[in-house]
């Protein structure tokens, strides 16, 4: 279990991070680059970047190699951030996360209208067994006396 004040740099070196890259990296193969999550070590020297590249894989190859070459300037505003004795070594590993609940989310497109088109016709099945009730009148409203609490 990491503790709080792990967890706090953590996500203090997330912020940093994902403002950086999005306001201050010219680096034209840092495009369409998201910080994900941060995991820190325990001893605070080390620190995983997960981040979501959109595009291509070649296109993703490219932000990691833009981001590996950025690392020392990102550490000098985490750095400039954070009050630790070591300012944590940055590693980047792409987080496929993204990607795989995009492709779930097709999946589930793929296979609801299916469902729901089933459930429509099983509707409108029912709806011609079904007498129809609408020349009735309402059912009486219960009186407060036959409330049960």
């Amino acid at each position: 279990m990491s503790s709080r004040r792990v967890l706090k740099a953590a996500e203090a070196i997330r912020e940093v991070v994902g403002m950086t890259i999005l306001t201050d990296l010219r680096d034209p193969r840092v495009e369409n680059v998201t910080v994900t999550r941060v995991e820190v070590s325990p001893d605070m020297r080390n620190a995983k970047v997960h981040v979501s590249v959109m595009g291509s894989e070649a296109k993703q190859n490219l932000a990691i190699k833009g981001l590996e070459s950025s690392a020392g300037y990102l550490q000098s505003k985490i750095g400039d951030r954070i009050d630790t004795r070591y300012t944590p070594k940055l590693v980047f590993k792409l987080d496929d996360g993204v990607k795989k609940s995009i492709a779930i989310a097709k999946m589930l497109a793929e296979v609801l209208p299916q469902e729901e088109r089933a459930a429509d016709e099983a509707g409108a099945l029912q709806s011609d067994v079904l007498p129809d009730n609408s020349g009735e009148e309402d059912p009486p409203e219960a009186s407060p006396d036959d409330s049960r609490d």
